[in-house]
């Protein structure tokens, strides 16, 4: 019997935005994708199946993904947002050089002091490290 393919699901799309093909390719494409791409990398990979699909296509259903809480928005690239399908809270390490962006999934706590957040309370956190990627060191080093 063939295994059929896991068809993603639009959770919270409400709005009434539609089951498109190509919204679905967006969500495919996205589906395990860990390399933070930004829309105009979503774009670039989808509309090679549809050649008609939009850039606001594209654009807008990060929009709406990112609304419903199904992606995050990640403001650490200063050209560009990027978009990370994995709303699990975890880090970022960044590599200055080539600018790729992996995934730091170990538990990092850090206490804030009292008076930095009165009458205020922590729901959630974010660390990014920054450097050079092994690859990028090893090509310093050639």
């Amino acid at each position: 019997m063939k295994k059929q393919k896991k068809k993603p699901a639009l959770k919270g799309l409400g709005d009434g935005l539609k089951r498109t093909p190509q919204r679905l390719a967006i969500l495919d494409f996205l589906d395990g994708n860990t390399s933070h791409p930004s829309a105009e990398q979503v774009y670039k990979a989808v509309s090679k199946k549809y050649q008609s699909m939009s850039f606001a296509t594209v654009y807008n259903t990060l929009h709406a993904l990112t609304k419903a809480g199904s992606l995050k928005e990640l403001g650490i690239d200063p050209d560009r947002r990027r978009y990370d399908p994995n709303t699990a809270t975890h880090h970022h390490f960044i590599c200055l050089k080539c600018k790729r962006i992996v995934d730091v999934m170990d538990e990092i706590r850090i206490a804030l002091p009292k008076s930095a957040v009165k009458e205020c309370s922590v729901v959630d956190s974010h660390v990014e490290f920054f450097g050079y990627c092994a690859a990028c060191k090893k090509k310093a080093k050639s």
